[in-house]
């Protein structure tokens, strides 16, 4: 009987989210685990404030009312948006690695 021709060599499969795991420091993952942890915590609250929004709204027995009532949702939206905003650029930039302060450079 012949022997079979041998296969040639393949070389071992990678896992590239694997590589990318593996690249990632520990520090790293911490500041991306505390953004996405902000992230979520935020969207669960702004989902609760409009579905407090959209029940008071339904009983809402004036176009005045509801016109104000609208008017407080946009300036308290605008507002919590604005002070995440300021909230996500900071853990961004302690993952980025410049957290650094401006109030100890030297004069």
């Amino acid at each position: 009987m012949a022997k079979s021709k041998s296969q040639s060599a393949k070389p071992p499969e990678t896992n590239p989210m694997a590589d990318v795991m593996t690249a990632i420091t520990p520090m790293a993952a911490e500041a991306w685990q505390d953004i996405m942890r902000e992230s979520a915590r935020f969207m669960t609250e702004r989902l609760q404030k409009d579905l407090e929004t959209q029940q008071a709204m339904l009983a809402c027995k004036s176009p005045a009312e509801l016109l104000q009532l609208q008017a407080e949702f946009y300036q308290n939206a605008l507002s919590d948006y604005s002070q995440e905003a300021t909230r996500m650029l900071k853990l961004m930039s302690k993952a980025g690695g410049a957290s650094r302060g401006y109030d100890d450079i030297p004069l």
